[in-house]
Order: structure tokens, then C-alpha cells, then sequence
């Protein structure tokens, strides 16, 4: 993870291969497009930084300034804390043994926002903030899609945990992501997973509010239910992270153009074998990636495109 700006650049022709590569202009343009639809939307965003683990993309978002922040691991959530942001959603689930990492951050003026969906788990969060006297502010997680963790809205267990967590002074709101999206092939597919995204989190708000409990976040978002979203009415805030760089799955799904991919591997052609029709290069699928996410598309891109220095893609090569 880079942890602090970086101060010297090298070029395309640098021969230490493997490297990153982000095309700054693309990144600026893709960023702008998310940060207008949420100004026109009238949500704030709060970008997910595990796509890049940066600081210096980070700083591209809002500028230089600092902004509201998401993360995966609390090593994300001590590197930014490091870099001067204060505004942190740690969205994974919170087990026991996270939390003193968590009370460190929160006594440091860090607000960090833990994420929960069981009893088990508002019980020892509450706990934990009596025992500090500190208030852990945390969010629970709803599923609108059957994607992953999450309480569906009629889950009686919605309003004890609210109360466990607003009696120990730790509830703050609740927060869904539309994981199956990212099966949506159609701009009117991505729609309704964003309509059902919204309604299921305003829903489940209501719900809370309705008990008398306060409900300060209602927070939403994937890259593609984020860019498809045309009314965010009753949500706060919106989350993303792979819009920053965009990839083969997001130009799969029409939420991108391949023009729009901002981040790129440089290798060196190492080796070749023409009795196969390969070539051999210093950049594994460690380098590029393990995610065949387009597998399962009508367009299998592999591990990524093959381009020259320029950019210039080269259909021939897969």
C-alpha cells in the first residue's frame, strides 16, 4: 500500500518491469464523472480505497483535501488515518479481537465507523464502548441482493440490534451494497438494482426511525449501481471504488468504455515460443491479476488487453 505521496515518477521505457501504470488524465475524467452525478444526486462520496490503497490516487478524488473515506481492513483505516483522514467506514464485518485497533483509531479523532449484522456483534460493540467510554459508531448492514452478509428488512433482529447499539450511544445508520450488479448487463438492469439498492436501505431506516430510533447514515453503492442511480431520495451517502481506474468487467457491463481504463502492467517480453504462439513476460497473473472477472461474461478479456507503450491495443495478442 502506498502510504505516503510519492515524490519521483519514471517513464513507460523504465526497464525495472513489472510496474503500475495509472493514466492520470482517464482517473480525473472518471473521478469528475462519479463526484458530478453525486453533487446532481445530492449525496456525499465516499470513495472506496481498496481499489487503489493509495494515498496518492486517493488525492486525486476532492483534490488534496481529505474526504469521507471507505476501506477493507483496518490497516487501510490506520494508513489513511496516517494521511490525515478522519472520515473512515470500515466496511467488513467487526469481530472481537478488531476493536482495541478500532477504540486506538476513534481516540486519535479518527471517526470510524464499524459495520455489523447480528446480535452477537452489537453486543460486543456496545460493550466494548462502555467499557472505553468511548461510542463505536456503527452501521447495520442490510441485504438488498442476496449478494452477501447483510439483514434483509423484515428481520426482526433489525430493531434489537438498533437498540443494543443506540442504548451504548453507537448507532449510526445503515449501509447496503448491490454486489449483483455486477451481473447486470443492461442500463435498465443496472437501474433497477439501483432503485432496489435505495429502497431496500430506506426501508430498512424507516423501519428504525419508525422505533424511535435516529438513523444519521443511509448509505448505498457499487461502481455500476452508483453510475446508474437516478434518485437517491432518503440516502446520504454513496460508496464506489473501482470507477477510479474502471476495468474489463465495469466496459463489460456497459458502466465504462475501454477507453476509460486508467490503469495499465508494463512487462518485458522475456521469452518466446513460436511452435505455440507465445511470448513469455516478466509480469505473471500476480502482477496483472488473479481475477478472471470477465469469465463469466459475453466477452472472456482474460487477464487484461495487450497494448503498446502507447496505448495502442493490439487485437492479434490475448
Amino acid at each position: 500500500m502506498t502510504t505516503t505521496p510519492s515524490t519521483t515518477a519514471g517513464t513507460l521505457a523504465d526497464p525495472d518491469t513489472p510496474f503500475a501504470v495509472v493514466d492520470v488524465h482517464k482517473a480525473l475524467r472518471n473521478i469528475d464523472r462519479l463526484a458530478t452525478k453525486a453533487d446532481q444526486l445530492g449525496v456525499t462520496l465516499r470513495p472506496h480505497v481498496k481499489t487503489a490503497k493509495s494515498l496518492d490516487v486517493a488525492a486525486l478524488m476532492h483534490g488534496a483535501a481529505p474526504n469521507p473515506v471507505t476501506v477493507s481492513t483496518l490497516a487501510e483505516a490506520e494508513a489513511f488515518a496516517d494521511g490525515g483522514y478522519t472520515d473512515i467506514t470500515y466496511a467488513v464485518g467487526i469481530d472481537p479481537h478488531k476493536l482495541p485497533r478500532v477504540l486506538a483509531l476513534l481516540r486519535r479523532g479518527v471517526t470510524l465507523r464499524v459495520l455489523l449484522d447480528s446480535a452477537e456483534q452489537a453486543a460486543f460493540v456496545a460493550e466494548a464502548s462502555r467499557r472505553a467510554g468511548i461510542g463505536i459508531p456503527a452501521q447495520i448492514e442490510i441485504d438488498c441482493d442476496g449478494h452477501r452478509g447483510g439483514l434483509k428488512t423484515d428481520d426482526p433482529a433489525l430493531l434489537d440490534i438498533g437498540h443494543t447499539l443506540h442504548d451504548a450511544g453507537c448507532l449510526d445508520g445503515v449501509l447496503t451494497h448491490a454486489g449483483e450488479s455486477y451481473f447486470a448487463y443492461s442500463a435498465q438492469e443496472q437501474r433497477l438494482a439501483a432503485e432496489n439498492e435505495r429502497d431496500t436501505a430506506v426501508t430498512a431506516a424507516g423501519k428504525l426511525r419508525a422505533a424511535g430510533l435516529p438513523v444519521a447514515t443511509v448509505s448505498v453503492g457499487s461502481t455500476p449501481t452508483a453510475h446508474a442511480a437516478e434518485d437517491l431520495t432518503g440516502v446520504t451517502e454513496l460508496r464506489a471504488g473501482t470507477y477510479v481506474f474502471f476495468d474489463l468487467v465495469m466496459a463489460g457491463l456497459g458502466v465504462c468504455r475501454i477507453d476509460d481504463l486508467a490503469l495499465s502492467v508494463v512487462v518485458t517480453v522475456i521469452g518466446h515460443r513460436p511452435e505455440y504462439g507465445w511470448i513469455v513476460t516478466d509480469g505473471g497473473w500476480m502482477a496483472m491479476s488473479r481475477d478472471r472477472g470477465t469469465a463469466a461474461q459475453p466477452q472472456d478479456q482474460g487477464y487484461g488487453l495487450v497494448t503498446d507503450l502507447a496505448g495502442a491495443r493490439s487485437p492479434a495478442w490475448s
